[in-house]
């Protein structure tokens, strides 16, 4: 097994690797698989070198911001297939849902109490920094948190890009070592020692494992866990099971097409994988290697030249370029974004020309303003809109396009640019799968001309903000089916 590029690996604190502990643990908490996962490839790197089991621990806390049913289930699907897939291997898995906000404090600290060292996921966005700083804090031992995150590694760039054209030219010069250095589809195979449910048994009184959540997910009780009910579970299942067969499926129906049709609603191109990306259900290399796979591709159909060109660096199909475009450069772009600029959510990180046109513009007469419960419950006068922000309150997404065109319409219906922001933050966080996500804020942000620049002619509220509108929209594409859906 090869090992983990160092440069994907981040202490958390300075502490010493105890040699007398009872195991390695990894603590599961962005990278959710069991596969093509450097983080856990770390960690049994580790149990391998010190001759100890792995404990691999995965919990499910209930107290984040937007925590509801709909992402519960979403991730506890995603653990019921890890604990299936782990149950044979000598790994212990070792799973805990919290019941009532707080109970599960401690638990960490307790379980590394007898660990040799923890290895952890290195996620870059929402609360996860900031508990990994806490918990690396208090743990006695050394943390380790491992980038799985990307093809590049977050910290191969050592500057923050503010164009993807830019980027893309960075990415062209630098990834073609790590196509050959992918994780291990199955690193818990390399283990030699077994795990034995006995040495973390003395947790169980207090924090006990969510095996009969796992059993019975259909059954179980949401509702007693406290949580917000009002956003359901979306109808997408979690897990990477269903991860790994919505890939196998778009391959197979839209991928050849999806340059062409991917912007068309009722066409329904897209590839599905954001919300398995973000929950970390499905790695982008398998990904890569699986449309590597489809297409026959080999790296010596490579382009010579590195000249951040969207199209024709790969050698693979119109298709293939097209989605391995938005599934490398921009989504790793966000990543980019939020490893190096901690306010990589305030209306402050915006290149200096949106802030200064959208500052200028920002008392401008809007010809409709609408409250957030409005936006909410999709009551505004634009048909269209409504049915974007009903797609996104039933399934928890939006189609790719719209979800552009829903940010742009809520920069022009709210009071102020600030104001927007909050609200489209709000909006795609409490009811996306795939929000509190690098990606996501990308699409946010885009909406406010990061990653963009200056157009005119100069409009009022939008200033040189790129201008997008619901009757431009229809008039373009194919939405029939797509209003007929979501239309009420």
């Amino acid at each position: 097994m090869d090992q983990v590029p160092k440069n994907r690996i981040v202490p958390c604190n300075n502490k010493s690797i105890n040699p007398a502990g009872e195991y390695v643990v990894y603590w599961m908490v962005a990278h959710r698989r069991p596969s093509w996962n450097f983080s856990l490839q770390r960690a049994v790197e580790w149990a391998e070198t010190l001759k100890k089991p792995l404990v691999i621990f995965e919990a499910l806390r209930a107290d984040y911001k937007w925590a509801c049913d709909r992402f519960h289930r979403f991730v506890i699907e995603g653990m019921r297939d890890n604990w299936r897939r782990l149950e044979g291997s000598k790994a212990l898995y070792y799973p805990y849902i919290e019941l009532h906000v707080n109970a599960g404090k401690g638990l960490l600290s307790e379980l590394a109490r007898r660990a040799c060292m923890v290895v952890t996921d290195n996620f870059p966005c929402f609360f996860l920094p900031r508990m990994l700083s806490a918990a690396a804090r208090h743990v006695p031992v050394l943390v380790e948190k491992v980038d799985a995150n990307g093809l590049l590694p977050m910290q191969e760039a050592d500057q923050v890009f503010l164009r993807a054209f830019d980027f893309r030219r960075f990415l062209q010069k630098r990834i073609i070592p790590h196509l050959f250095t992918p994780p291990e589809p199955d690193p818990v195979a390399a283990l030699s020692m077994q795990a034995s449910p006995g040495m973390v048994s003395h947790l169980h009184e207090r924090w006990a494992p969510a095996y009969s959540f796992l059993d019975d997910i259909v059954s179980c009780n949401l509702s007693r866990l406290p949580i917000d009910h009002s956003v359901p579970p979306a109808e997408a299942a979690g897990g990477f099971e269903q991860a790994t067969a919505t890939l196998r499926t778009f391959l197979s129906n839209s991928l050849s097409e999806y340059d062409a049709l991917r912007n068309h609603p009722d066409d329904n191109a897209t590839s599905g994988l954001s919300p398995y990306l973000h929950f970390g259900h499905i790695s982008v290399h398998q990904i890569f290697q699986e449309v590597a796979q489809h297409e026959g591709w080999s790296p010596d159909r490579l382009a010579p030249q590195t000249a951040g060109k969207r199209a024709g660096w790969w050698g693979m199909s119109v298709g293939a370029e097209a989605f391995l475009d938005e599934l490398i450069t921009w989504r790793e772009l966000g990543y980019n974004m939020c490893w190096r600029r901690q306010d990589y959510d305030a209306f402050e990180s915006l290149p200096e020309w949106a802030k200064e046109t959208l500052e200028r513009h920002k008392f401008d007469t809007r010809t409709y303003l609408y409250s957030l419960a409005q936006l909410e419950n999709a009551e505004t006068h634009d048909e269209l809109w409504n049915a974007a922000q009903n797609q996104l309150r039933r399934e928890g997404k939006i189609h790719n396009y719209l979800r552009m065109l829903w940010g742009k319409n809520i920069l022009a219906w709210t009071a102020s640019p600030r104001e927007a922001l909050d609200v489209m933050i709000h909006l795609n966080n409490k009811y996306a799968l795939d929000g509190r996500n690098p990606n996501s804020y990308t699409g946010i942000f885009w909406c406010l001309g990061r990653y963009d620049r200056p157009w005119g002619p100069e409009r009022p509220v939008f200033g040189k903000v790129r201008y997008m509108s619901s009757r431009s929209a229809r008039e373009k594409l194919r939405l029939s089916e797509f209003m007929e859906k979501y239309r009420s």
